[in-house]
């Protein structure tokens, strides 16, 4: 054999080495690619198991909550709802529905009274309506307002001639309460901040007077 074919097949069998170390180099990045991918379809499948997990829990709760009865809870079926203009006679102190100004209350912590005309509108848009005495003590009114403040159906204000400390409203309910530590009181809010007795449901608690 010659040096020239000797060459030649020395540049081939270096070729079909180096063609061997690419494709075993190949497999080995599709190997690798496939790992990757399948750590990550594991991890993300166990990321949304997780929070399709507490998602599910979340709603046993919500719903569990929605389904158990609050003691004491008063209900005034069948409120008229038209808008009307001026002062509205309520029999319920603090109303907790009917007629109403067109105009709501924006859904805050309010510090002195608000209209009654506004807010039960606020009360048609789902807002749990906290009232309590004026001279409720200080200390009082702060556990009212960390119950109320960050919920965005929640109103809180001082009205004067409440028969008792606390009464919590929501539309066509009603509960008086001795106490703002009364266990009651977040449950009510939990259940019906926007809750099943709201007739506009998902209307939102802003766009009116006061604070926003």
């Amino acid at each position: 054999m010659s040096k020239r074919e000797n060459q030649a097949n020395d540049r081939a069998a270096v070729l079909a080495a180096l063609r061997t170390e690419q494709k075993r180099q190949e497999r080995r990045r599709t190997l690798l690619v496939t790992a990757v991918v399948v750590v990550l379809v594991l991890v993300l499948g166990g990321i949304t198991a997780a929070v399709l997990l507490r998602q599910q829990a979340r709603n046993s709760t919500i719903a569990e909550a929605a389904s158990t009865p609050i003691a004491g809870v008063k209900e005034y079926p069948n409120l008229a709802r038209n808008h009307v203009e001026g002062a509205v006679t309520y029999p319920e102190t603090p109303p907790v529905g009917g007629d109403h100004s067109e105009t709501l209350t924006n859904c805050a912590v309010y510090t002195t009274p608000v209209k009654n005309e506004y807010a039960v509108h606020s009360l048609e848009h789902g807002a749990v309506w906290v009232t309590y005495s004026p001279d409720l003590p200080a200390d009082q009114v702060a556990i009212l307002t960390g119950v109320i403040g960050k919920n965005p159906y929640g109103l809180l204000s001082p009205f004067p001639g409440l028969s008792s400390p606390v009464v919590a409203s929501a539309w066509g309910l009603q509960l008086t309460m001795t106490s703002a530590s009364d266990p009651r009181l977040p449950a009510f809010v939990a259940k019906y901040a926007n809750g099943p007795q709201t007739p506009e449901p998902g209307a939102a608690c802003s766009g009116g007077v006061g604070a926003s």
